[in-house]
């Protein structure tokens, strides 16, 4: 353990720097290229330590990269996991896109969730710079979180599943909140209403027309009017309708973002979001709703809860707080990879909060302490 906690503290400014560097490098999904290049960083450093790199390609989302440690060694392997992309268009931080502020680092990903992945990396090195070979460590760096999926049709998830399922436990590295680990993730469901209307001269709006916009109001009240922090939310997120200022809108749709904590949650929406595309509000307008894909809530397992058990063991013999078991509401492949049978955490990347927007931080010094968590586990996990 000397050895081990050597390294860590060695290394805390390198891999501060390349956290730096991966941030300033944009990568939001829907740029492949941006992606592709975060992951390039990764394959360099890992190249430079001898491990196992797999490529997972695919031509229009992120490919997926794999790294391992001791590959070759005769025990199960212990997964950790953070995506590559990012949510703002390249340019939206400035140039360069990340500042540092006393113990805060701000830009894009930086805590959603790079800063994670920065830290399981240096967990890594740090257990290869003590002599750790006991088991394979695998790095597994998705391309296409933030899309949910859609990108690339949730093969990439996919492809997560299968690489880790043999693992003894598997970190996904999410944003940490200080003293929890997610247990349970909310899932999330994004419909797409579109309200079909009867166009007319604005003037005539009292005798003619059907505004399809008048009607999708009333259908956003009543989508909105889900907001039970335990259980089902809806926030309608992006609206569009009409073609001028003087025409009664023919047309108008609305997005409707549903998060559910079980599938019954899931079964109760689908038949409210129907209900609602139903009823009509504006006499003359028809609705369409539609659910392109739904990403899974991470439900309570207790193979989850004995893995938590088993890692504040470790945790608490070794000089570290346990961590809490605890609910996240935004969603994650953490959810996937649950449902798929391998046990699995949520939340251990770095400390930080602001997700999402042009305020996004990581604080720095948690760097150190996620990657100590991460190498701890990996040292000392049994089967």
């Amino acid at each position: 353990m000397k050895k081990l906690f050597e390294a860590l503290r060695e290394k805390e400014s390198k891999y501060l720097s390349v956290w730096e560097d991966v941030c300033n490098i944009e990568s939001p999904t829907d740029n492949k290229a941006g992606v592709d290049a975060v992951g390039a960083y990764f394959i360099e450093m890992a190249k430079a330590r001898g491990w196992a790199i797999e490529v997972f390609e695919h031509p229009v989302a992120g490919n997926v990269v794999t790294i391992t440690m001791n590959p070759e060694a005769n025990a199960r392997p212990f997964t950790f996991s953070g995506h590559m992309d990012t949510v703002h268009p390249v340019g939206s931080f400035g140039t360069p896109a990340v500042r540092i502020e006393g113990d805060r680092i701000y830009g894009p990903g930086v805590v959603d969730c790079k800063g994670g992945i920065v830290a399981a990396f240096y967990a890594m090195d740090a257990l290869a710079e003590a002599g750790f070979t006991a088991r394979p460590i695998q790095l597994i760096l998705q391309s296409d979180e933030e899309g949910g999926g859609k990108y690339s049709n949730d093969v990439t998830i996919d492809y997560m599943c299968e690489t880790a399922k043999n693992a003894i436990g598997f970190f996904n590295l999410e944003w940490y909140v200080k003293g929890k680990a997610s247990i349970l993730r909310k899932g999330i469901a994004t419909y797409t209403f579109t309200v079909k209307g009867i166009e007319a001269h604005a003037s005539a709006c009292a005798t003619q027309g059907a505004s399809a916009i008048l009607d999708a109001a009333y259908k956003i009240i009543e989508m909105e009017k889900l907001k039970d922090a335990e259980g089902l939310t809806c926030s309608c997120t992006v609206i569009s309708g009409g073609t001028t200022h003087n025409t009664i809108a023919g047309e108008c749709s609305f997005k409707a973002n549903v998060r559910f904590a079980n599938k019954e949650q899931f079964e109760a929406v689908q038949k409210y979001a129907r209900d609602v595309a139903s009823t009509v509000h504006v006499k003359g307008c028809t609705c369409e709703v539609v659910l392109p894909r739904v990403r899974p809530a991470m439900e309570y397992k207790e193979e989850n809860v004995k893995l938590l058990e088993a890692v504040n063991r470790i945790w608490v013999e070794n000089g570290l707080p346990a961590l809490e078991g605890a609910k996240a509401n935004g969603g994650s492949d953490a959810a996937n990879i649950s449902a798929y049978g391998i046990p699995c955490l949520d939340s251990l990347g770095v400390e930080g909060g602001n997700a999402h927007t042009l305020d996004e931080f990581g604080v720095l010094s948690s760097l150190k302490e996620s990657a100590t968590r991460m190498a701890l586990v990996a040292w000392h996990i049994t089967e």
